[in-house]
């Protein structure tokens, strides 16, 4: 259902998705791509919640267009703090302090919103973090930076033209950081193959829909099917673990 969350910026336009377990249940923010609120990302809060999680996903382009929007989240990615990071921390907040939560929360971020997971794997109150192929600050993929970070699943495509390499660096970085982790690249898969923006019935920009053509760029679901299974299993680890089974 869409909900709207308060923070010092204003209300947080929300979508949120409640499991049907009828007890308290780890929490997950779902951070969205460019195209911010769609159906495809109210269709990964439905996911996550079947799977056992009370699950959020803000506009964090809410009152700004779409570029005006991406500009704003990369310019605080680089600051490390601002507006992005003040709204996401108030969307983790109202999840703590809900009575259908345990407390531990996750992060599962997408293409843009991947990158605002991996940099919110450390010290923002996170219990684990998926990384999909994940556009952050150069910075972000050190092994110093991510040293002391939360729990990360990361997936990324081999055919991704844009984060070449990207999966071997991370997996580096975290292995050098000591953090516990699960980096996979899938061969088939270009960026994006995670949102099935196309079977959500999604307008995108009709440039974007051009370009997409020319690029390794789309929904691959063999690829989409594993990496959700590990997103899961990851999450069921570290975020559900010493929980005592229902009766």
């Amino acid at each position: 259902m869409d909900i709207a969350i308060q923070a010092t910026t204003g209300e947080i336009p929300a979508y949120v998705a409640l499991p049907g377990s009828g007890r308290p249940e780890p929490g997950v923010v779902l951070i969205h791509d460019m195209f911010g609120m769609t159906q495809d990302l109210r269709n990964q809060v439905d996911w996550m919640a079947a799977q056992g999680f009370v699950a959020v996903a803000p506009d964090l382009f809410h009152g700004r267009r779409m570029m005006a929007g991406v500009l704003g989240v990369r310019r605080d990615a680089i600051a490390h703090e601002g507006r992005t990071f003040d709204e996401v921390e108030a969307v983790r907040g109202w999840l703590v302090n809900r009575t259908e939560c345990t407390g531990a929360v996750g992060v599962v971020g997408f293409c843009m919103g991947g990158g605002l997971a991996l940099m919110l794997a450390l010290g923002r109150g996170f219990a684990a973090s998926a990384v999909n192929y994940g556009s952050a600050p150069r910075s972000a993929y050190d092994p110093d930076f991510l040293a002391g970070g939360c729990p990360i699943v990361a997936s990324f495509g081999a055919r991704d033209r844009s984060l070449r390499g990207a999966a071997g660096q991370l997996e580096r970085a975290l292995t050098a950081a000591g953090v516990s982790h699960d980096v996979k690249e899938y061969p088939d898969a270009g960026h994006g193959f995670l949102n099935d923006h196309e079977g959500a019935h999604d307008h995108l920009p009709a440039l974007f829909s051009v370009t997409a053509r020319l690029m390794t760029f789309g929904y691959h679901e063999p690829s989409a099917v594993d990496a959700r299974r590990r997103i899961v299993s990851f999450f069921d680890a570290h975020l559900k673990a010493g929980r005592v089974p229902a009766p």
